[in-house]
């Protein structure tokens, strides 16, 4: 059923005040002017989280027009940044269009091939835009969840922005998980709303909901759109703040009537971000490197503690591990950026990271925590976390400086820059610093020796981590892995051996059910040549599963490895821990009759047309996920798993590395 009409507030602030942030293509040539800490190309999604930030409303602009588009920066003086290369327009100069095509074209203009959009009344004349564009292609999710959610995959697996497109009301309602987020986890997305015209904003009309509003607190930044010239700037703008600093999701709003209302466009307009961009965060200073590299030296046990905001210097980062011997431990939203089957890789650390990583932490006497923001999943209790270290701290954004842990050393910027002058002093030195850690790497190499990763059988049942594993043994440890939330996601992250950047998409802040699938398909899109493998639970999987629609029409060549124990596994697990193993509404199966798979996921594929199989049996795994795999488009593999496993190694919400469970199963009492 269509969704007819729009959204927007009576009361928009028109505070403009954004954070951290550079765009996609367009300030590639003359940035140099700016002497800015980030990237020129368009930059990649430092997945983890950003600060909300307010919205902004569009002012008149006078009118000009130019057939050759550049992009303007307003800093404390306004500089023009030319394209380097001049897009072809499909309209004349002065030829008039409507609102709709300018925005389509902004678009264009940016870089944009795809974008994941829903119809609807209020974005109606977007979408008829759309299929004027010889350039931009729409994947149509079956729902506006599943389109953000494709956008952030999109996002997380390219480095480049992606753009979702809704309608008013409760289509733009519906985006507001997928933009929560993205902010949490620091994902690039340009979400476009359609909403109520000008005239009628306020007025409860149909479909109108105040977006702005709504997504003030989980948007880098917003904008309601009252001026149809402003669309050109306020789209550089978007992308500019969406990919930079720290990343996060910026919305559009853009009222019907604008999308309507014919303009000849100005493409030089300046970019009107002046505070912005004093805020960035500058070069490191020389002597602040000189000194984490002497305390690298005064450092018997040092571990490197490496997030999501190292996404975009992975190759500085492996030098940096190459100069220096030191173990690296990842954050869930990092990994990959280090390769988990290195030596010197000691996999996640935190609630459910590995005993060694945890015990890496909690013995160094040096902390390199670079990119990350001491989550409450990572650390525990946070006077125990490194208790007997020194910490150094490095990260584009300030708020995240002391916000949790008070480091020794912090440095306020672009952790590729820092790892490059760290690296070239560590050359220059190299001879005269004569750094060994090798007892310390022999102290957590018995670690790993004595507390591995491990699961428990069930006769012929097949274990999840071991689907996982044959998996991993099948890709060659190179699919992008997208999971939703829950026991299998932390099963992913433990047992899948990610080599490489944007290689594991996964909702780690906010811990959305129902992201695998979509984020698949974004994933899909983005890297057509690759195996894309969404593993998912049976909850998760059921809160997206209209998306095998979108799979099956675009002929997206999404494997589904759905681990099903017809529970909400991680409830019941703790259920099992802390609650005597009461059930409180976590069976998702038929109580009347608890012996069958229900509901039957395979009448949902066939119900799609994607091609599925279950199996059961631990002897006839490997060959089914070999079938999977080899079967062209979409695939659905229904792997039955026992629902008593659980999670380990576990840190208990709260607890230090002393309360690790390394023991047990949903078959003992507690």
């Amino acid at each position: 059923m269509s969704k007819m009409a729009a959204t927007a507030p009576a009361s928009y602030s028109s505070i403009s005040k954004p954070s951290p942030c550079p765009s996609s293509r367009k300030l590639a040539s003359n940035i140099s002017r700016f002497t800015l800490p980030f990237s020129h190309t368009p930059q990649r999604p430092s997945l983890h989280s950003t600060l909300p930030v307010s919205c902004s409303l569009s002012q008149p602009t006078p009118k000009s027009c130019s057939a050759v588009p550049t992009v303007a920066v307003a800093a404390d003086t306004t500089s023009t940044v030319s394209e380097p290369e001049t897009f072809i327009s499909r309209y004349a100069p002065d030829e008039p269009r409507k609102g709709a095509d300018v925005l389509v074209e902004a678009l264009e203009r940016q870089g944009v091939t795809n974008v994941f959009a829903y119809p609807g009344g209020a974005s109606l004349e977007i979408h008829q835009a759309l299929t004027r564009s010889n350039i931009i292609r729409n994947i149509l999710p079956r729902h506006e969840q599943g389109g953000v959610f494709a956008a952030e995959g999109y996002a997380r697996s390219s480095g480049v922005p992606g753009v979702c497109i809704a309608t008013s009301g409760p289509g733009a309602t519906n985006l507001v998980s997928g933009l929560a987020d993205a902010l949490l986890d620091s994902v690039p997305i340009v979400a476009i709303t359609g909403q109520v015209p000008r005239r009628m904003i306020g007025t409860d009309a149909f479909q109108e909901t105040p977006i702005v509003e709504v997504t003030r607190s989980i948007t880098k930044h917003n904008y309601l759109v009252l001026n149809v010239e402003d669309i050109p700037r306020i789209v550089s703008e978007a992308f500019f703040l969406a990919s930079s600093g720290r990343p996060g999701p910026v919305l559009i709003d853009i009222p019907k009537d604008i999308q309507q209302q014919l303009v000849v466009p100005n493409w030089d307009q300046p970019i009107k971000l002046s505070g912005y961009m004093a805020r960035l965060p500058k070069l490191p200073n020389e002597s602040h490197l000189e000194q984490i590299v002497r305390l690298i030296s005064e450092s018997k046990r040092p571990v490197l503690y490496v997030g999501g905001g190292c996404m975009k210097s992975s190759e500085e980062l492996r030098r940096f591990v190459e100069l220096t011997g030191i173990p690296v431990a990842s954050t869930l939203m990092g990994l990959g950026i280090y390769p988990s089957s290195d030596e010197l890789s000691l996999k996640m650390l935190g609630m459910h990271g590995t005993v060694y990583a945890n015990y890496s932490v909690d013995k160094s006497d040096l902390l390199l925590a670079f990119g990350v923001r001491f989550d409450d999943r990572v650390t525990g209790k946070l006077e125990a976390f490194a208790s007997r270290a020194k910490i150094v701290h490095i990260d584009i954004d300030s708020a995240e400086i002391g916000k949790n842990k008070q480091p020794h050393v912090s440095i306020c910027g672009d952790i590729k820059p820092a790892l490059e002058g760290m690296n070239r002093i560590l050359e220059e030195r190299e001879s005269k610093l004569k750094l060994d850690f090798s007892a310390w790497r022999e102290e957590l190499r018995e670690q790993k020796l004595k507390y591995p990763l491990t699961y428990k059988t069930f006769g012929e049942a097949i274990p999840p981590q071991y689907a996982i594993q044959v998996l991993d043994e099948l890709t060659d440890s190179n699919a992008i892995i997208s999971t939703g939330v829950g026991q299998h996601q932390m099963w992913a992250a433990q047992f899948f051996n990610y080599k490489r950047p944007y290689q594991w998409l996964t909702s780690g802040g906010l811990g959305a059910m129902g992201f695998g699938l979509p984020a698949a398909i974004g994933a899909a899109v983005a890297n057509p040549d690759a195996i894309v493998v969404d593993i998912d639970g049976d909850g998760s999987f059921l809160m997206n599963v209209q998306e095998l629609a979108t799979a099956r029409v675009e002929n997206l060549p999404v494997k589904i490895l759905l681990l099903n124990n017809q529970h909400l596994g991680m409830v019941v697990q703790w259920e099992d821990r802390f609650y005597k193993a009461n059930r409180a509404h976590t069976y998702l199966g038929n109580p009347s009759n608890e012996s069958e798979i229900y509901p039957d996921m395979l009448k949902f594929a066939e119900g799609c047309g994607v091609s599925a199989a279950r199996v059961t049996k631990k002897e006839d795994l490997r060959a089914a996920i070999q079938k999977m795999l080899d079967t062209p488009g979409p695939y659905l593999l229904d792997v039955i798993v026992p629902h008593q496993e659980h999670v380990l190694p576990m840190i208990p919400s709260g607890g230090a590395f002393k309360d690790v469970i390394t023991e047990g199963d949903g078959r003992s009492s507690y």
